[in-house]
């Protein structure tokens, strides 16, 4: 008995020792991103096994916070930074993108029937002005659809948001009146509407309430079962959120030096109006040559043989000639 709880105690011993040598890497941000970093952190400890990841999914306002803090080795972000906000950095941040995707548009209605719209009646009812679901603007796009006579409650992100950026990146694209009133951020001062944080809170009002629309990742939408709406492209088409169709999106995009590009309203058939990348925010500079060393490997890892495991989360694969060019940035880090 006491041999075989000695050698308990030396197993456990060994576990603990191995844990405390495992180098750990401190991330946070973009929740967009959380299913991709889930995935990739389990494979990638059969690449590694000294290495572990912490990632807290607190929305990509937090991550870019954090980072500018110093407080984590990454940050993740659906959101690329500004100038501004750059400028307060001790070092060069490059914008890694990582994953894109579609933001998905969905509702809580009797029988949650599919249904269009175009970006005119969302611009119109996340700026208040259509304030009932048998409005005659959704209406005309919903023919044959039973609308109920029933108040639209709006649901928005109340935390710092990269999908909130994405979204009101494109409302600002296709609604001049949003553009000036409210503005593209991962934060705005909505017009009306409830907030909920984090996907979670969205969709979780969504749910509650009767008449809410709200808007999450589509990967989100996927794994919780949440009806979508098809909206009107520029093409002039009624898609559905996809990773094909954020592909498509992507492949009309133009990606300047810096990474930092915006690929909402997208021309061409089949494109998705509401896509966007994320981004992984690192120092060009890693103070900590350990850590820095660790999380590089890792990255160049998830921007080529990562992307094979994204689609089946719904996201959209980066292009070989992304990955290349990333690559090559990931090259210019110095310890």
């Amino acid at each position: 008995m006491h041999v075989k709880k000695f050698i308990l105690l030396g197993l456990l011993g060994l576990f603990s020792a191995s844990l405390a040598s495992a180098q750990l890497i401190n991330g946070a941000g973009s929740t967009f991103d959380y299913p991709a970093f889930t995935k990739w952190f389990d494979a990638y400890a059969k690449i590694d096994g000294e290495v572990r990841f912490n990632y807290q999914s607190i929305g990509s306002g937090g991550g870019q916070k954090q980072l500018l803090a110093q407080t984590v080795d990454f940050g993740a972000s659906d959101a690329p930074m500004t100038d501004d906000a750059m400028s307060k950095a001790p070092y060069k941040i490059l914008h890694l993108p990582v994953v894109a995707g579609s933001v998905a548009v969905t509702y809580n209605l009797p029988g949650n029937p599919t249904l269009n719209f175009d970006a005119e009646t969302l611009a119109g009812i996340y700026l208040g002005k259509i304030t009932r679901w048998n409005d005659p603007k959704i209406a005309a796009l919903n023919s044959g659809v039973s609308l109920p006579d029933l108040s639209i409650v709006v649901v928005h992100r109340s935390d710092g948001s990269g999908t909130t950026f994405i979204f009101t990146d494109y409302l600002s694209v296709v609604s001049p009146e949003w553009a000036s009133s409210v503005g593209k951020s991962v934060s705005v001062k909505w017009p009306t509407g409830l907030g909920g944080k984090g996907s979670e809170g969205v969709s979780g009002q969504v749910k509650q309430l009767p008449g809410a629309i709200g808007y999450v990742e589509q990967a989100y939408a996927d794994q919780n079962h949440l009806p979508v709406a098809k909206l009107k492209n520029q093409a002039g088409e009624f898609v559905s959120p996809s990773a094909e169709a954020a592909s498509k999106a992507m492949a009309t995009a133009t990606i300047p030096e810096d990474f930092r590009f915006s690929m909402v309203n997208a021309p061409g058939s089949g494109a998705y109006p509401i896509a966007g990348a994320s981004w992984v925010l690192i120092y060009q500079h890693q103070a900590n040559a350990t850590n820095g060393k660790k999380l590089v490997a890792f990255l160049k890892w998830a921007v080529t043989e990562g992307q094979k495991l994204t689609p089946a989360l719904s996201y959209a694969p980066l292009p070989e000639n992304v990955q290349q060019r990333e690559l090559n940035l990931l090259g210019t880090v110095t310890y």
